[in-house]
């Protein structure tokens, strides 16, 4: 596996020139040269990059599904991801890259609120796709960067910082107006989401399998947790895990209502290991504890 250090080794590999900057770099799509050597087979990066890409032809698969790029979509990967790109089937028409090292934030507030973006961890086929004027505005800012990068002054770094960290606050914008815009397909995905988490908990699996968590569920979703989480909150206002807790915490009131086994009995059914791990979270979400809800049914 390549591990591509530095925004200056990866313009060597694609053929590009020399960044103007050692740690932030614009370039088009189209001036990028992947040799099929199987260097981009599976490689990790250790920086940012934001893909505005247009016309892609060729398909990448996702766990069992293929996905198309044959329109406008932006995508965001972080440093240490594990990335692929099928070389042979690459077919890249107009687009931007803009890459940045995250040494490029330091002593930025953008060093520590980039983590908060869940779209760095989004899968494939979770692009962003944009209108015409939501593409203007990126391809704005994105061009405004790469004009500092050809004037390099003691303003420069606080003036990329800035520009990046609007164009962060614009893709979780348009992030949002596509979990909106596209609410049947997400109403869809919701339905099934709640599916899998009540056909879980109704067959008994926790007891043997433990705790369901998000990724399991995501897995069964052909989605990213993160995109799973956002597209949630957007929705229902409540994340992933929330979900799950509501659920659990439904069939915890069931048995303790309804049945005569102890707290650990029910604990170990639900997936917990320690009874007073269940207490815990139950007491968090109803303000009683579990012996004190079976009590006020008596």
């Amino acid at each position: 596996m390549i591990n591509i250090q530095t925004i200056t080794q990866f313009h060597r590999f694609t053929s590009l020139p020399e960044p103007l900057h050692p740690l932030v770099s614009v370039a088009r799509s189209e001036d990028c040269r992947y040799q099929a050597d199987g260097t981009w087979d599976q490689f990790i990066s250790q920086f940012y990059c934001i893909a505005l890409k247009r016309d892609v032809k060729g398909k990448i698969r996702y766990g069992q599904q293929l996905y198309d790029y044959d329109k406008g979509v932006m995508s965001f990967t972080a440093p240490h991801q594990v990335q692929s790109l099928d070389v042979s089937t690459m077919e890249c028409g107009a687009g931007l890259l803009l890459f940045f090292h995250p040494d490029l934030l330091l002593k930025h507030p953008l060093a520590k609120t980039i983590t908060q973006y869940g779209f760095f961890s989004y899968a494939v086929n979770e692009a962003l796709h944009l209108s015409a004027a939501e593409e203007e505005d990126m391809v704005a800012l994105i061009h405004k960067i790469d004009q500092e990068c050809r004037h390099i002054d003691r303003h420069t770094q606080d003036i990329i910082v800035s520009q990046i960290d609007l164009l962060l606050a614009y893709a979780n914008r348009f992030y949002e107006r596509q979990f909106i815009t596209r609410k049947n397909n997400q109403s869809d995905l919701l339905t099934r989401f709640e599916a899998i988490v009540d056909t879980y908990f109704a067959n008994g699996e926790p007891g043997e399998k433990g705790l369901l968590t998000v990724q399991q569920v995501a897995a069964a979703l052909h989605l990213s947790p993160n995109y799973l989480g956002d597209m949630l909150r957007t929705l229902t206002g409540q994340n992933a895990q929330q979900h799950i807790h509501e659920k659990l915490i439904q069939h915890a009131k069931e048995k303790l209502s309804t049945t005569s086994l102890s707290i650990g009995e029910i604990a170990y059914e639900l997936g917990f290991e320690h009874s007073q791990s269940f207490s815990k979270l139950f007491k968090a979400k109803t303000n009683v504890s579990p012996l004190e809800f079976r009590q006020s049914f008596n």
